[in-house]
């Protein structure tokens, strides 16, 4: 379910001026986070790197004394709503991907627990691959759900247009900030797209927020992202565990097949644990934000 071509190719788009450096290196954030697609689970730990640099600098941006008389002033308009809920909209994409690394992780340890403790003894193993199975059918579930709330969401919110009389600060504030949610949920989108396997991105590939929010859809190629192989952890267990659920197989091919289970669930761990950490930073950077632009809007 890796996410389709084209879809995350998006730069940003930029502004006749910019009243602050600050404005600058959120664009520079914004260009690199769309520069590439994220096929491979290293390229989407580089996405939550940036994800979480992009934010840090929003953050210091909701610092500046421009930025909170803007939103003061426009407290009442379309687009300071908008900016309210979308915080939240974040917040909620972010849990969602939390949730569905942790769950995993969890049932992907106990399968790992009786192969050490059982070396594959048939019955325990057998059902403990079962309900693994049965997990990633409820995460599935989840993240479909968590992508057409937020496929709803999006469509119910459609951005309003620029006032003509915004200062020159304002409307860069607004432009950037529409951006960075626009770019932040299409790594979300990625990454719930490569946690649930290859088979569901052809289902969500016909409707990409991207697309929708983003208006700029050129190519930049990435050399580095490109000679990747583009290799999902996740499927790559499943694909394992299957394998060891077949009953017509002799006790050598079993025992291979356990092994290369072990090997896969090793990988997934490493991915399990570094994306659990990045999505727990950004989800707190997150929550500061939000948290800002509320005392903002109530000062």
């Amino acid at each position: 379910m890796a996410p389709s071509k084209s879809q995350y190719h998006v730069r940003s788009n930029s502004f006749p001026t910019r009243p602050h450096p600050l404005f600058q290196r959120c664009d520079e954030h914004l260009c690199r986070l769309g520069a590439s697609e994220a096929t491979s689970s290293s390229s989407l730990s580089h996405k939550l790197s940036g994800l979480e640099d992009l934010h840090d600098c929003v953050e210091k941006l909701f610092q500046l004394p421009l930025t909170q008389q803007a939103f003061v002033h426009s407290r009442h308009e379309k687009w300071v709503d908008e900016q309210v809920d979308g915080s939240l909209r974040l917040l909620d994409m972010c849990s969602a991907a939390k949730d569905a690394v942790l769950h995993t992780k969890e049932c992907a340890r106990e399968v790992q627990s009786i192969m050490r403790r059982r070396r594959g003894a048939e019955v325990g193993l057998a059902g403990e691959v079962t309900k693994y199975l049965a997990s990633r059918k409820v995460v599935k579930k989840a993240i479909r759900k968590a992508l057409e709330n937020m496929k709803a969401a999006v469509k119910s919110s459609s951005s309003s247009p620029t006032n003509k009389d915004m200062t020159v600060e304002t409307a860069a504030l607004v432009g950037v900030l529409r951006e960075v949610e626009s770019v932040s949920l299409a790594v979300f989108e990625s990454l719930l797209c490569f946690i649930s396997g290859p088979k569901a991105q052809t289902k969500l590939s016909g409707w990409s927020l991207v697309s929708k929010l983003m208006n700029n859809k050129k190519k930049v190629g990435c050399d580095q992202e490109a000679q990747e192989t583009d290799v999902n952890e996740f499927a790559k267990v499943e694909e394992a565990l299957q394998r060891l659920m077949c009953h017509d197989t002799s006790k050598v091919e079993n025992s291979l097949h356990i092994e290369n289970a072990q090997t896969e669930l090793q990988s997934l761990e490493l991915c399990v644990q570094d994306f659990e950490e990045r999505l727990e930073r950004l989800f707190r950077r997150l929550i500061k934000n939000r948290v800002s632009l509320l005392n903002i809007l109530n000062n």
